[in-house]
């Protein structure tokens, strides 16, 4: 049977599920309902920005070390040429939504003149003692329409008052009251939960948080267990490929994680704690003259593994000596950002025709077509016909065109709902898998070796409720060798689904469309 007569019975098949909602809507059909937990504002926000830039810069950039002692004279902070302004504006050309600075590393050094110790830079020469390199950032940022994050080290080996509990939990409060409510909007505060093993010391994190979101409305607070966004549980920038943003916050503490469990999410997870993904652009975390940068196509992969897996990577570049970022790091992030650009400019299926098994609300609903999946925005989305059990979407691109990369979104603001899918592509004639996912949430990018094919179908096989698509993308990366990368489940071809036309009991599940 030919190809074209294969599309005709597929594209009628669909009609068919579709059957049963009105042809056209009498009066707006409101939204399904949402599916708890959801994104705060600020969470929201926060994953829309994708991808920040962690900056380490402080004494130990100068004396060539990872963990400061506290014991560095304050004069070895001498940077010569320090531009905040540079930092902001390769974070914002570079396609990063906030920078986020230590403000004061496990050392205890302060870069910002806390009126709380004599650690910071007023006891150094830079600017005379009157710099504020927090304040220099914040303005920068700014400037360059980029928000501003903040890491506070709850760990202090410089403070006298560390491991006198009370004393120090209102020594730290007093540090993070001066950094909230002296430099305008702070997006997201950085927490861990390092202490040294020399000293006992209870961190009131809970006291912390109230603080924290008492003085900056819209911040989110990161830690190891949240409370608006988790670690990922690793320091390579590595999502689990299920990945889901739901979470129980009970299972893990700050200092104290499971990893897997840190990785993945939870499906049935009570609290919504999405996961951020934290590398370094260097081997280390400071800047260090023997150290070397990834490579852009490393970085391209690792932004597939964490914003491409439902999460915010955070990637840190640690300025120089000089106190500017080095020239072979920025060459790196601007590369970086030309092959996305590369990759990203041209979605093949732009202008593709879409037809899915049902629509909410009948079949003429523009209210969730699912044309609306080919919007680059989360706010518009597919909807099914409520009562299914299996669902799918047909794209028609045009023309036969090759590919290597999908991207799958999910509007989150309604909940993350997927739990399985795959696609499928027509090729010869027959339905070939070439890939089956899990969890897609806000934004999944899927990699596979080159296929042509003109006709792609994306099943979502089980969901925690009628699955909501918000975007789909098709890509050509002509960069990565997806050969010789872990990708999604090898492909496989239907052969047993190529008879004809039907909706059997071994396929009700999946709901495919053969021939």
């Amino acid at each position: 049977m030919s190809t074209t007569i294969v599309l005709l019975l597929v594209h009628l098949h669909l009609l068919l599920c579709a059957h049963g909602a009105t042809a056209v809507a009498a009066t707006a059909t409101p939204p399904p309902l949402t599916v708890l937990p959801v994104p705060s504002y600020a969470q929201l926000q926060w994953q829309l920005s994708e991808m920040a830039l962690f900056i380490h810069f402080g004494p130990n950039t100068f004396t060539d070390s990872e963990w400061g002692s506290g014991h560095a004279d304050p004069a070895v902070f001498a940077p010569s040429a320090l531009d905040a302004g540079q930092w902001a504006r390769v974070a914002a050309e570079g396609g990063f939504g906030r920078v986020v600075l230590t403000a004061k590393h496990h050392d205890g050094f302060c870069l910002w003149p806390s009126a709380l110790t004599d650690y910071s830079v007023a006891a150094s020469p830079w600017r005379d003692g009157a710099g504020d390199v927090v304040g220099e950032l914040s303005s920068a940022a700014r400037a360059e329409g980029i928000g501003l994050g903040l890491y506070l080290s709850p760990w202090d080996r410089h403070e006298p008052v560390y491991g006198d509990t009370v004393a120090y939990n209102e020594h730290y409060m007093g540090q993070m009251t001066e950094l909230l409510t002296r430099y305008g909007d702070v997006e997201e505060v950085w927490l861990d939960g390092a202490k040294g093993d020399d000293t006992y010391m209870d961190y009131m994190f809970d006291a912390w948080f109230a603080l924290i979101h008492q003085l900056q409305r819209r911040v989110v607070i990161f830690s190891d267990a949240g409370p608006d966004t988790r670690w990922v549980g690793d320091e390579a920038g590595i999502a689990g490929r299920t990945c889901w943003s739901p979470f129980n916050k009970t299972v893990v503490t700050i200092g104290h994680i499971i990893p897997e469990y840190s990785q993945n999410g939870d499906q049935f997870g009570e609290e919504w704690v999405p996961a951020e993904c934290d590398v370094s652009i260097r081997p280390g975390w400071f800047w260090h003259a023997s150290e070397k940068p990834k490579s852009a196509v490393t970085l391209l992969d690792i932004y597939y593994k964490s914003v491409g897996r439902n999460c915010l990577l955070i990637l840190n570049v640690p300025p120089n000596s000089s106190g500017l970022f080095s020239d072979e790091d920025t060459q790196v992030l601007q590369e970086f950002a030309k092959i996305r650009q590369t990759i990203f400019s041209q979605n093949f299926a732009a202008n593709a025709t879409v037809t899915a098994s049902s629509v909410r609300g009948g079949l003429d609903n523009l209210q969730f077509s699912p044309s609306n999946t080919l919007q680059d925005s989360i706010y518009s989305y597919w909807a099914p016909q409520e009562g299914q059990t299996s669902w799918e979407m047909l794209f028609d691109l045009g023309r036969s065109t090759s590919f290597n990369l999908l991207q799958l979104q999910e509007p989150i603001q309604m909940g993350q709902r997927v739990i399985e899918f795959h696609v499928d592509v027509l090729v010869g004639g027959l339905w070939q898998t070439i890939l089956q996912g899990t969890t897609i949430g806000y934004k999944r990018l899927l990699q596979f070796p080159v296929i042509k094919a003109r006709y792609l179908k994306l099943c979502v096989d089980s969901a925690r409720a009628d699955p909501l698509i918000a975007f789909v993308g098709v890509f050509m990366d002509p960069f990565s060798d997806v050969h010789g990368l872990d990708h999604e489940k090898p492909s496989h071809t239907n052969g047993s689904e190529a008879i004809m036309l039907r909706r059997g009991p071994a396929a009700a599940n999946r709901s495919t469309a053969t021939m």
